[in-house]
């Protein structure tokens, strides 16, 4: 009965809303008929003669009820003028133009002694119909956009946009529009001269990026938004430097594909990422060809509900395999990434099954029973104090979670092994960086012995991933404070999840066996700076607003990472930015011997794990000390290692 009411109700309000819109244009219809002769004759009604009157009078109602059907034809009386845009515009245009045709023709009969009206008579009926009709329409519009500027809260932020592209546009367009944003457009820059001084919805470009602070100052800004989804990241990286010293919070487009497939407004800005102020472009590999051989495979990842597995299983899942099969102990990270690939490629031939690479059987029956041919080795345990705390726990599922899945592809089959492998692999100073190094070794001395192709791929931190400094940094953030640096010296390499999936996916192309591929990320990253650059981003100011507190190096933990160890030297590849780093020689007799009294150790529970371990990894050195680590040799001892990197180019 209630909803029967509020139909009710609507229909009636529907009925008068174009009853009064119709009474209205029947009016206009009237008023533009004569003024159309009157302004022919400067409005002085005496000068006009009868023969022009009469057709107007006779044709009058048959004009009006014509007219009211074309009106209803387009919609003039179902639109929603309140949002309207360009196409009531443009129907608005139209129909009163067809009006204005039929008028003329019509006139033609009504004439009186073949003697027509003037011929200006036609053009001023059909502009002064769409000027009544528009403003009969859009006047609404108008005053409720008026209306809700006065409503507005004092609070309303200022916004300065960077950019005056197609982007900017629709963005700047969308804020002065909206009834409901509490944004104001106070300025735009652009580094374009052509565009200066110029208007984009009534806000001005008032110039290059050298204005940014100044105009942050004079308008006080509140919000910057970055809407060039095209630049580079080296010239977006550039502009937030600007950008993060006027305190403003900044928010961006997620990327140029947004602009390609009309998806850009307000609700798509997102924050500025730590990663836009890197200041590199992201490593680009041709995915399409890299993944052509798998395209018609059963491809297994193993962690694949990890921040990188994931992203793999998203990469393989869009180019075809026969099947994809994820393995991960983690139920939840599973059930996501099921759910989510399920939705986006119904016909994938999906597995995804619980286990743990350190259950023998279970890892033997899944290659036995899928035989897969391509193997992304994602499974491990990552997290450096939690592994110093669990050191045994580190070395089950690292190593030998490592060793079982390699065992088990090779007596299956397989044609590519490829394992995820990390920088803290390289002089390990932690046992789960040791515990990455001796996975390198097994799958390199696998290599030797196997027709399975297997590879190593070694990167830096992830941004975004789980558990990485980014996002401990934003919730610390969004808390007040403080934001926790472990060391003010400390640096790290930093790459994006994408980044880092694109060189797994490389390194199965590029793969013949034994090598480590390492990306040439660029320069190190002081932690302290992403910590005051995020603080920045996001509005607030460094030691009032968010303070930064030191809380020393945690155990196992290095001031730096290397990503080459001093033997393995480097060649390049076919993609400049992607290194091989050459195998390197061990004696395989003692290292079988090691890993059995290894194994014996961890699960014994030993205590005495990490002597086990520095014999296998003889650059393992558990117990750096302080002093030492601060020292200004590694320092130096970085720099060399980024210029061998580099200059391989």
């Amino acid at each position: 009965m209630g909803d029967k009411k509020i139909k009710t109700g609507f229909n009636k309000a529907k009925f008068y809303r174009r009853l009064v819109l119709i009474i209205y244009d029947i009016i206009s219809i009237v008023a533009t008929s004569y003024l159309a002769v009157l302004v022919r004759y400067d409005f002085h009604i005496s000068s006009v003669p009868d023969h022009f009157l009469t057709p107007i009078n006779e044709f009058l109602a048959i004009n009006i009820i014509i007219t009211i059907f074309i009106f209803a034809a387009f919609r003039l009386y179902d639109s929603l003028w309140a949002f309207a845009g360009e196409m009531e515009l443009q129907n608005l245009v139209v129909s009163c133009t067809i009006s204005g045709v039929v008028n003329a023709i019509g006139l033609q009969f009504f004439k009186i002694e073949k003697q027509p009206v003037p011929q200006s008579y036609y053009f001023l009926y059909t502009f002064l119909l769409v000027i009544f009709i528009f403003v009969s329409r859009f006047s609404y519009r108008f005053l409720r956009t008026q209306k809700h500027k006065h409503e507005k809260s004092q609070d309303v932020s200022s916004v300065m946009v960077i950019g005056a592209g197609e982007a900017a546009n629709v963005i700047i367009k969308e804020i002065v529009n909206s009834l409901y944003l509490t944004m104001q457009v106070k300025c735009i820059v652009d580094d374009d001269p052509n565009k200066w001084g110029r208007y984009i919805q009534g806000v001005r470009v008032v110039g290059g990026r050298d204005k940014i602070k100044e105009c942050a100052d004079l308008f006080e800004i509140d919000q910057i938004i970055l809407a060039i989804p095209s630049a580079p990241r080296k010239e977006i990286s550039k502009i937030l430097e600007i950008c993060k010293e006027t305190n403003c919070e900044l928010k961006t487009l997620p990327g140029v594909y947004q602009l390609v497939n009309g998806d850009v407004n307000v609700s798509r800005l997102h924050n500025v990422e730590i990663e836009d102020l890197l200041g590199r472009d992201p490593v680009t590999v041709d995915i399409d060809s890299i993944l052509g051989y798998v395209k018609g495979k059963v491809v297994c990842v193993t962690g694949g509900g990890g921040s990188i597995g994931s992203e793999l299983c998203r990469q393989i899942a869009g180019h075809s395999p026969k099947q994809l099969i994820i393995v991960d102990i983690y139920e939840n990270n599973a059930y996501d990434i099921q759910q989510e690939l399920k939705n986006k490629y119904p016909e994938l031939d999906l597995q995804v099954l619980i286990a743990s690479v350190r259950n023998t059987n279970r890892v033997n029956w899944i290659f036995e029973h899928y035989r897969p041919q391509i193997v992304y080795h994602a499974a491990a345990h990552k997290h450096v104090p939690l592994m110093e705390d669990s050191p045994n726990e580190a070395i089950k599922n690292n190593v030998f979670g490592t060793f079982k899945t390699a065992m088990a592809a090779a007596q299956n089959g397989c044609e590519k092994f490829v394992m995820i492998s990390t920088d803290k692999a390289v002089n390990p100073t932690n046992i789960m960086g040791a515990s990455k190094r001796i996975c390198e070794m097994i799958i390199q001395t696998f290599n030797k012995h196997y027709d399975t192709e297997f590879v190593a791929v070694r990167f830096g931190n992830v941004l975004g991933s789980n558990g990485s400094v980014i996002p401990l940094f934003k919730k610390q953030i969004a808390a007040g404070g403080p934001v926790t640096v472990t060391d003010p010296n400390i640096i790290r390499y930093f790459m994006t999840i994408p980044e880092a999936v694109s060189l797994v996916l490389q390194a199965g192309a590029y793969a013949k066996g034994g090598e480590i591929f390492v990306l040439d990320m660029g320069e190190p990253v002081r932690i302290l700076d992403l910590a005051e650059n995020l603080i920045k981003l996001s509005g607030f100011k460094v030691g009032e607003d968010i303070k930064i507190e030191f809380t020393g190096l945690r155990p196992g933990e290095k001031l730096y990472e290397e990503l080459l160890m001093d033997e393995e030297g480097l060649k390049d590849t076919e993609n400049k930015m992607i290194h091989i780093g050459k195998p390197i020689d061990v004696d395989e007799s003692r290292f079988f011997e090691d890993l059995e009294k290894l194994n014996h150790a961890s699960k014994s529970e030993s205590s005495n794990i990490r002597q086990i371990v520095q014999e296998i990894v003889t650059t393992y050195h558990p117990n750096i000390n302080d002093a030492e680590q601060h020292s200004a040799e590694h320092v130096r001892e970085l720099q060399r290692v980024a210029a061998k990197i580099n200059a391989t180019d």
